[in-house]
């Protein structure tokens, strides 16, 4: 059965004027997807009993709801994109969709070219079925059972692993639209996001630097940010983890000097501030890094610290935010490892990455601050030079379907 993505969406009334805005600018420029209705086939009695009365047909969602149905309904359900298809993003999912936990917090579903995970799964040597849904209501989640939401053109299967194409480019272009459309139509509670390829992006015709932009795009909002989060671990302090969020990002390094400006660090810091405060109870520590070495050194080695982030740092206190700065960045991160500060405010990429990475490769998670939807990710990228060989890490896909969850999780009870 072959449809459009408007029709696979329901897109005939959506509840939001954002969804319909979104339908308007960005559905027409999706492939149409080939989408088949095929009955669930399990692995084991395990993964049949877990799917009792909810078979994947056309038919939509079983009549009758079962407790067991009531008690999968409560997990939110995320939808997972497969990134870059010639990357790492589908072996980790398929390796982290084999652990326990990720069942356990949520439902997850992944959204991209089911043959691409079906030779995931062969990589691991799993015994795990790949179930085509033509809605994501349809999923039916298990250890054994991976849920997949048709996306992406049959020519992308022709890419080898670890090769830049703009096939692999626009699949993880579609993914990231079609998940974002269903979150703004409250069809999914968060995104979670494998890594694309920012060259294969270009490539295909979509002048993105990155997801972030992407999503911010896609969301038509202003005010965003990328944010590094680790969750809370025996190697730093602080009860809630510790967050860095970047004023400027994507950019090159001589162009900082040019974008750095007090509003942007001021909202960036206030985005930092409502991401923890959802996470803790008292007001979060936020630290902001100065830009030279050693501060500055009172204008010695550059006067940003003065003109511009000092200030910046002075309005956000004004506004009540708990907020320290600028320090130097030498010594910020340990102190904020050793539990002094809930986040710190970066003034460059490199500047907040390097440093939580250290501290937390693979439990590190990307959260991007100030949409309306909820999208994690993972902290890492495509890894060409190790894709396809069954070496990447899934500890980081584990911990941004862990955050999501919780932010999920969060939100609904807000509501």
């Amino acid at each position: 059965m072959e449809q459009t993505i408007g029709s696979m969406f329901g897109l005939g009334g959506l509840p939001s004027r954002q969804g319909v805005a979104f339908q308007e600018r960005h559905y027409p420029t999706i492939m149409r997807l080939s989408v088949h209705s095929t009955p669930a086939l399990f692995s084991s009695e395990i993964g049949a009993a877990r799917f009792t009365g909810a078979m994947l047909t056309a038919g939509g969602p079983p009549e009758r709801e079962t407790p067991l149905v009531k008690e999968i309904s409560r997990k939110p359900l995320l939808a997972i994109t497969l990134g870059d298809p010639a990357g790492i993003g589908p072996e980790i999912i398929v390796g982290a969709w084999a652990e326990t936990v990720v069942h356990e917090i949520c439902r997850p579903l992944v959204i991209g070219h089911p043959e691409v995970l079906r030779r995931a799964v062969a990589l691991w040597q799993l015994d795990t079925a790949v179930v085509e849904v033509e809605r994501p209501e349809d999923a039916r989640p298990a250890p054994d059972c991976i849920a997949c939401l048709p996306c992406g053109d049959d020519n992308l299967l022709a890419v080898p692993p670890g090769v830049l194409d703009a096939r692999s480019g626009e699949a993880a272009y579609q993914a990231v639209v079609a998940a974002a459309g269903l979150a703004l139509e409250n069809r999914v509670e968060a995104i979670v996001t494998a890594p694309l390829h920012k060259e294969a992006l270009r490539m295909a015709g979509h002048c993105f630097p990155g997801h972030t932009e992407l999503l911010a795009s896609l969301c038509s909002v202003d005010d965003f940010a990328m944010m590094l989060y680790l969750g809370p671990g025996d190697d730093w302090a602080s009860p809630a983890g510790l967050a860095v969020v970047h004023v400027t990002l994507h950019t090159a390094l001589r162009r900082v000097f040019d974008e750095l400006t007090a509003e942007a660090i001021i909202a960036k810091t206030r985005l930092a501030d409502r991401f923890m405060s959802q996470l803790m109870e008292a007001r979060p520590r936020i630290a902001v890094a100065a830009l030279n070495p050693h501060g500055g050194e009172g204008g010695l080695f550059g006067d940003e610290e003065l003109r511009i982030i000092r200030p910046a740092v002075e309005r956000a206190k004004g506004e009540g935010l708990n907020v320290f700065g600028p320090l130097p960045v030498d010594t910020l991160m340990v102190r904020a490892r050793d539990g002094a500060y809930d986040a710190v405010v970066a003034m460059y990429h490199d500047q907040g990455h390097i440093a939580l990475k250290l501290l937390g490769m693979h439990r590190a998670v990307n959260v991007t601050l100030g949409l309306p939807i909820i999208r994690t990710s993972v902290a890492h990228g495509t890894a060409f030079d190790i894709a396809w060989q069954r070496q990447a890490e899934t500890g980081s896909m584990i911990e941004a379907v862990r955050v999501a969850a919780r932010l999920a999780l969060g939100r609904k009870s807000q509501r």
